[in-house]
C-alpha cells in the first residue's frame, strides 16, 4: 500500500527536471531533442541510452531498461519506489503528504531511518573521543606515525571506539538509541544471541575507527582497524551486513571519488582504506577500494556506471597479485579495460606517497602496464618460463582469464600480447580459448567465504505483460490524449469483448479506470510508477517504446484504433468458427449456433466496411501503431 499521496507523487515529479537528475550520474551530450550515453546498466561502447526531457522519461535500447527519474533512481541507487520518492523530495525540498498507512512498510522505514542516525551520531562521538579523550592518545600517536595528522581526522570522521564497552553504551542511552536499534545497526551484539535479556558487548573495542559510506555520504557502517597487537582479533574488523550495509555493494570512498572518476575516464582500485585516503589527501581523488573482501561482481556492476577504465593498484605481495587477478576477472566479464601499476615490493600507495611524494606515484600511475603485460612480466621475473610444467601451468591461467573478456576486441589485441610473451602461436591461443568457453562458467570460491552458505540466486527477471499491438497503440493514446481517453472510457462493451481474443486489455483496463491526465508528465509518469513491474515493460517495449511525439487528432486516432481492433477480434471469431464448423462430430444444434455466429459475424463485418475504408497504403495485416490512421472513415 503507498504511503505517500498520488498528488504528492506528482509534484516532486513535477519539480524533477530528469535531464539534471541523470546528468548528475551519467556524462548526457545533446542529440536533437533528446540526451544521449553509454548506458549505466550494461557495458556497451556505443549510445543506446536516450533521455527524452519533453516526455521526462528515459530508455535504453541496448538493454530494454526505461522510465521515468523514479524508475531511473530506483534502478541505479537499488532503491525501493517509497525510498525513491522521498530522496527525490528532499532534493526539491518537497514536503510529503501521507494517504495509507502501511504498518510493515512504516516499521521498515523507521528502522532504515534510525539505523542511519545510529551511525551518523556513533561517527561523531567516536571523532570526538579521537580528538578530545586522553585514553585515545596512542590512537593520535598511530595517525602521526602513518603521517596523518587532525586535518585528515576530521576530512575523513575518523574516530576512536573505547575500550570500555560502558562509555558507548552510555552515550547510546542518553542518545534514546535502544539495545535492539545498536544490535541492528552492528555496533553491538547480544552476548547470546538466544537470549533477549543476556546483555549487549560492543562489537568494536580500542579501534581506530573509518565510518563507510553509500554513494550518497550516508555513514553505513564501520571499519575498525586494530591499534594494539591481539592475535585473536583481526587487523581489520568490519560491521556485519544490515539492512542498511551489504560490503559486496559498497565501494570504500565512491561518494567521493564519482565525480572524479568521471573527470578522469578511470578509476583507482586500492586494496585498503588508508591507501585510498593517502591518494585523497594529496588530491589523487579517484581511488576507492573494497571492504576488506575480494572484488565482487556486484563491485563491477556498481563501478561501471561511472567508468569503463579501471587502474588496479594492489600491493606487490603473493596477496596481492592474486587479488589482482581476481579483480581482473570480474572487471573483464562486465567490459572494462584494466592496467596494473606495479608497486615497488614492500610498497604499497600509502607507503610510497609517504616516502616519495604524490608526483612520484603519479608518474607511477603512468607508467601502468596492460594486465597481461604486468603478469606475464612478473612470471618471467619469477621463474615460471623455465619449466615446460610452469608455462603450461601459466598458458592456462592465461587462458582462463582470456576466456573472462566479453570485449572481443581487447581479447584479440590481449591474445596477441599473450602469444607474443609465451612465443606460441594465436591460432592455439584461438582454440583452447574456444574450448574453455564452452566449458560451464563456474565462479572461484574464495577463501573469505568457504563454509558459508551459497547466497541465493537473485530472481529472474519480470516478462512483459503480453500486449497486443493494437491494444498497445490504445494504452499509448489513453496516456497521451485527454479526447482519446474520454472516448476510450466509454467503450467497456467492446473492450470486454475484445478481452478474450486479444493479449493486454486489462492493461488498457488500468489506465482508463487511473485516469492520468495525459496533458502532465508528472501525472502520467506517477501513474506508470504505481504499476506492476511487467505492465511497465509492456509499456516500455516493441511499438510503445518507438512513438514519439502527440498525435494531431487523438480521437480520431482512438476510432481508427479501436475500429481496427475490433475488425482483428472478428477476423479471429470467424477464423475460430471456421475451424470449429469443420469438426466432424457436431451436433444438429451445435452446428445451428454456429452457422447463426458465423452470419452474425460477417453482418459485423459488413456494417463495418460500410461506416470506414482502408488506406490501401497500408494492409490491415501490416497496421502499425506508430501511424496515425490506417482507416479513414466514409463521408
Amino acid at each position: 500500500m503507498s504511503q505517500i499521496s498520488k498528488d504528492s507523487i506528482e509534484k516532486v515529479l513535477a519539480a524533477t527536471d530528469i535531464v539534471e537528475l541523470i546528468g548528475t550520474y551519467v556524462p548526457l551530450k545533446r542529440a536533437g531533442s533528446q540526451f544521449k550515453a553509454n548506458c549505466p546498466f550494461h557495458s556497451e561502447k556505443t549510445p543506446s541510452f536516450s533521455v527524452n526531457p519533453a516526455r521526462q522519461t528515459f530508455k535504453c535500447f541496448g538493454c530494454g531498461k526505461g522510465g521515468s527519474v523514479l524508475g531511473f533512481l530506483m534502478e541505479y541507487e537499488n532503491l525501493p519506489f517509497m525510498e525513491a520518492v522521498r530522496r527525490l523530495a528532499t532534493r526539491a525540498n518537497i514536503a510529503l503528504e501521507a494517504e495509507v498507512f502501511d504498518p510493515q512498510a512504516d516499521q521498515a522505514r523507521r528502522l532504515r531511518g534510525r539505523l542511519l542516525d545510529v551511525h551518523r551520531e556513533a561517527a561523531a562521538f567516536m571523532h570526538e573521543r579521537l580528538l578530545k579523550d586522553a585514553a585515545a592518545s596512542h590512537a593520535r600517536e598511530y595517525l602521526k606515525g602513518r603521517g596523518f595528522g587532525r586535518e585528515m581526522a576530521a576530512n575523513w570522521l575518523v574516530g576512536w571506539m573505547p575500550e570500555q564497552a560502558k562509555g558507548f553504551l552510555d552515550w547510546a542511552r542518553t542518545k534514546k538509541f535502544s539495545g535492539r536499534e545498536l544490535v541492528a545497526s552492528g555496533l553491538a551484539a547480544l552476548r547470546n544471541p538466544d537470549d533477549p535479556n543476556s546483555g549487549l558487548y560492543v562489537r568494536f573495542r580500542d579501534r581506530l575507527m573509518f565510518p563507510i559510506r553509500n554513494e550518497m555520504g550516508d555513514v553505513i557502517a564501520f571499519s575498525g582497524r586494530q591499534l594494539r597487537e591481539d592475535p585473536n582479533s583481526g587487523k581489520y574488523i568490519n560491521s556485519p551486513e544490515t539492512l542498511i550495509f551489504k560490503k559486496s555493494n559498497v565501494l570504500f570512498a565512491l561518494d567521493r571519488a564519482k565525480k572524479p572518476i568521471l573527470r578522469e575516464k578511470s578509476a583507482l582500485l586500492c586494496e585498503g582504506q588508508i591507501d585510498v585516503i593517502a591518494c585523497h589527501e594529496l588530491g589523487i581523488d579517484h581511488a576507492l577500494a573494497p571492504l576488506g573482501t575480494a572484488f565482487t561482481p556486484q563491485h563491477a556492476h556498481l563501478l561501471r556506471r561511472y567508468t569503463s577504465s579501471v587502474l588496479l593498484c594492489y600491493d606487490a605481495d603473493k596477496a596481492g597479485i592474486a587479488a589482482s587477478e581476481r579483480a581482473f576477472r570480474e572487471l573483464v566479464t562486465e567490459g572494462f579495460s584494466v592496467r596494473v601499476v606495479e608497486m615497488p615490493a614492500g610498497d604499497d600507495p600509502d607507503t610510497y606517497i609517504k616516502a616519495h611524494g604524490a608526483e612520484a606515484f603519479r608518474v607511477l600511475l603512468g607508467k601502468a602496464r596492460e594486465f597481461f603485460d604486468f603478469k606475464l612480466g612478473r612470471a618471467k621475473a619469477n621463474g615460471a618460463f623455465e619449466s615446460a610444467a610452469a608455462r603450461r601451468t601459466l598458458a592456462g591461467e592465461c587462458v582462463e582469464l582470456l576466456a573472462a573478456m566479453t570485449d572481443a576486441v581487447a581479447r584479440d589485441h590481449q591474445i596477441n600480447v599473450v602469444a607474443t610473451h609465451m612465443q606460441t602461436s594465436v591460432a592455439a591461443l584461438r582454440g583452447a580459448i574456444a574450448k574453455a568457453l564452452q566449458k560451464p562458467q563456474q565462479k572461484p570460491q574464495h577463501a573469505a567465504g568457504a563454509g558459508r552458505q551459497a547466497e541465493p540466486e537473485s530472481e529472474a527477471p519480470a516478462e512483459p505483460t503480453p500486449l497486443h499491438r493494437n491494444v498497445g497503440f490504445l494504452c499509448h493514446l489513453a496516456l497521451t490524449s485527454a479526447p482519446a481517453q474520454h472516448f476510450l472510457a466509454g467503450q467497456f462493451e467492446s473492450l470486454h469483448e475484445a478481452k478474450r481474443w486479444l493479449e493486454g486489455i486489462p492493461l488498457l483496463e488500468k489506465i482508463l479506470a487511473g485516469a492520468p491526465d495525459p496533458t502532465s508528465h508528472a501525472a502520467v509518469n506517477t501513474f506508470l510508477s504505481s504499476l506492476p513491474e511487467a505492465d511497465r515493460l509492456a509499456l516500455g517495449t516493441g511499438d510503445m517504446a518507438v512513438i514519439e511525439g502527440e498525435l494531431s487528432d487523438g480521437m480520431l486516432a482512438a476510432e481508427h484504433a479501436l475500429a481496427m481492433l475490433s475488425a482483428t477480434v472478428l477476423q479471429r471469431r470467424d477464423a475460430r468458427v471456421k475451424a470449429d464448423l469443420k469438426q466432424s462430430d457436431l451436433t444438429q444444434e451445435r452446428l445451428v449456433e454456429l452457422l447463426e455466429e458465423a452470419k452474425e459475424i460477417s453482418s459485423l463485418l459488413g456494417g463495418m466496411g460500410e461506416r470506414w475504408e482502408f488506406d490501401d497504403e497500408l494492409p490491415a495485416s501490416t497496421f502499425k501503431p506508430k501511424v496515425a490512421a490506417g482507416w479513414k472513415k466514409r463521408a
